[in-house]
């Protein structure tokens, strides 16, 4: 039984991926103020790398197997 995902939806994800963070950064991110003085730039960068090396390496880092 295969279920990892095709490359299809992985680049799907990695395109939404884009446009959140395209999004975010124009709302909340670098030079708008806010967290810190540089606009919560720094925390939308490190979620957006986590979210696609997640998608690159097919880790889901909400699992717990216990």
């Amino acid at each position: 039984m295969n279920d990892r995902p095709g490359c299809l939806s992985g680049l799907l994800k990695l395109f939404l991926i884009d446009t959140i963070f395209d999004f975010a950064q124009r709302k909340f991110g670098f030079g708008r103020g806010g967290c810190c003085g540089c606009g919560c730039g720094f925390i939308l960068l490190i979620f957006s790398c986590i979210a696609t090396i997640s998608v690159i390496f097919g880790t889901n880092w909400g699992q717990f197997n216990l």
